[in-house]
């Protein structure tokens, strides 16, 4: 039995636009720089002075009884024992419990280091964590590139990744779940080059500028309107978790997107042709050869399950310190939250920058994520140490304090 080949098309595809304008590459850091440090701004503590007299009368974060910050509720200081009681009663900074797996661990108790400068500034922006751990992030997407040429340097990571490509195209059009994609990518972005190109240059714009300002706007946006931390701790975890799952997948599964696969498959890369690369994504580090999953759409999606949920409308209540939405604040969220994921579908694919199967394991990816973000609750001990080693105090969250 002979196995199934994707549909070729003959000659290098066409597409009779002039490039845009060139975006000047200070542009898109300006932007992301705005967004972080009007976020910091917004999110403030406003009753709360860097300099100034002594901070002992203030709470630390770790002096109440439940933790607001990334390890939500996992800090307790009170003990069934009388013994843990007098412990804490007695001891000017008492170790910390961590609920930590199967066991408790006993971790240092870094309020003590609530007066030191960076603590203070801490204390002020406490966005700042925030901004702290999505450098994490973005370092780790960084050496996906790196390990995975490592991996396949034997083979050729070249080869592997359009190889992957070619899997993916015929798995949509053959396998078993080839009636989940009825229609070509190919079709899709002939569509826009030939009478709608101007929509097109919209769409490469979009590609290139959505994608980080848009989802570090997301970030600092609920950050701020979230009506508690735990329900945007909720949202950066899946967030969080995600990112980490396609790393694996960028690392493990190579995946060259549309654009890069040779001519007679048909795809053309419309966004090198509209001159509307993003900063962002050109550099030595930058993984071109990571199509699958697509993290444009699992981004979106997640935002838009978020912005469905802030609409209220699918909850007969809303939380302790949320207010109730008018039908039209209601419909707005709902209407963005499916509309705006649509739209980036429509981006990735009409620009030959992903499949449509690299959105459908992005949406299984974020649904994982979302049931299993509590993972992360295992990397409390390792903040507590970080925490002690440069002297800093973690700074309450302001989420939910406007």
């Amino acid at each position: 039995m002979s196995i199934p080949t994707v549909t070729l098309f003959g000659g290098e595809p066409e597409w009779n636009s002039e490039p845009a304008w060139k975006l000047p590459g200070w542009v898109e850091p300006i932007m992301v720089a705005s967004i972080l440090f009007g976020a910091m701004y917004l999110t403030r503590r406003k009753n709360y002075r860097i300099f100034g007299a002594s901070l002992a009368s203030h709470d630390g974060y770790l002096d109440r009884q439940h933790s607001h910050g990334s390890s939500d509720h996992l800090l307790s200081y009170n003990s069934d024992t009388e013994s843990d009681d007098d412990f804490v009663s007695t001891t000017k900074n008492p170790l910390k419990l961590r609920k930590w797996c199967c066991c408790v661990l006993l971790m240092p108790n870094t309020s003590r280091f609530r007066n030191n400068l960076h603590s203070r500034v801490l204390q002020r922006f406490p966005f700042l964590m925030e901004m702290f751990y999505w450098t994490i992030n973005y370092a780790f997407y960084r050496m996906t590139s790196i390990t995975s040429q490592k991996i396949f340097a034997e083979s050729g990571i070249w080869n592997v990744a359009q190889a992957h490509g070619i899997e993916v195209l015929e798995a949509e059009e053959y396998s078993v779940l080839r009636f989940l994609f009825p229609v070509r990518e190919r079709n899709v972005q002939q569509w826009f080059m030939h009478g709608h190109k101007d929509a097109l240059s919209v769409l490469n714009r979009a590609y290139a500028l959505i994608h980080i300002p848009g989802t570090v706007g997301f970030i600092c946006w609920y950050y701020y309107v979230a009506p508690s931390f735990d329900t945007f701790a909720v949202a950066r975890r899946t967030m969080t978790l995600t990112n980490f799952c396609a790393f694996i997948a960028f690392v493990l599964y190579p995946c060259m997107p549309p654009r890069l696969l040779p001519k007679e498959y048909g795809f053309l890369d419309t966004v090198r042709h509209d001159d509307a690369q993003s900063v962002w994504m050109s550099g030595k580090y930058v993984n071109q050869l990571a199509a699958m999953p697509s993290m444009h759409f699992g981004y979106a999606f997640c935002i838009g399950m978020t912005l469905i949920y802030h609409s209220g409308i699918f909850r007969r209540t809303p939380e302790r310190v949320e207010s109730r939405k008018t039908l039209f604040w209601k419909l707005f969220y709902s209407l963005l939250g499916v509309g705006y994921p649509t739209f980036i579908l429509t981006t990735i694919v009409v620009t030959a920058n992903h499949y449509f199967m690299d959105a459908l394991v992005a949406t299984f990816f974020v649904c994982f994520s979302f049931a299993g973000n509590k993972i992360f609750y295992v990397f409390t001990p390792l903040e507590d140490l970080l925490l002690y080693v440069v002297r800093a105090d973690k700074p309450i969250p302001t989420t939910g304090h406007r």
